[in-house]
């Protein structure tokens, strides 16, 4: 009996020692909590979108006559990089009615120049395009594809204005539906 209760001590000792072995040589797994730096962030953003872009180019399979446009289009749209420098960032409930809608109505003229700079990049653009290259750049290009689904319908959400969602009357107005 003494043999038998030896040989299984043994081999928990084994086992234990392995396990142990095992986990040392594992990398540490990652805090759930633990968040990317911004430098990460920023380049795996980049990764993405230049992995986006240069999808849509192979699929446009653009002439030479059609690359000097794409290589406009692709500085016009260009997101610019994020410097570090964040603006003094004031609590939105600390600030007064004026001022949070002065703040909105800043942000709604930034926007609108961003797209008005991005609507003449892409209509010269898509100008150049034959158009079963403008049928796939509708189809891939600037979000088409996710503008199929909703915002987040990868995920289930239904946001507003989507079918079988909840509809809105604006901000704090009666549902629909």
């Amino acid at each position: 009996m003494n043999i038998l209760r030896k040989s299984i001590l043994i081999g928990f000792t084994v086992l234990g020692m392995a396990a142990a072995q095992a986990q040392e040589a594992k990398p540490a797994p990652k805090q759930h909590d633990a968040h990317p730096s911004k430098e990460q962030m920023q380049a795996k953003m980049a990764d993405m979108y230049a992995k986006r872009q240069a999808r849509l180019h192979d699929l446009l399979k653009l002439t030479a006559q059609q690359e000097s446009a794409w290589a406009n289009y692709q500085a016009a749209i260009k997101p610019p990089a994020f410097d570090g420098k964040r603006p003094e960032h004031k609590p939105f409930n600390k600030l007064t009615a004026p001022e949070r809608l002065t703040l909105a109505l800043d942000m709604t003229k930034k926007r609108e120049a961003f797209l008005e700079t991005r609507v003449k990049a892409v209509s010269a653009f898509y100008g150049q395009l034959n158009p079963a290259q403008q049928t796939l750049f509708d189809e891939h290009g600037l979000g088409g594809e996710r503008g199929r689904r909703g915002h987040w319908g990868h995920h289930g959400h239904r946001g507003w204005g989507h079918e079988g969602g909840d509809q809105h009357e604006g901000w704090g107005g009666q549902r629909k539906g």
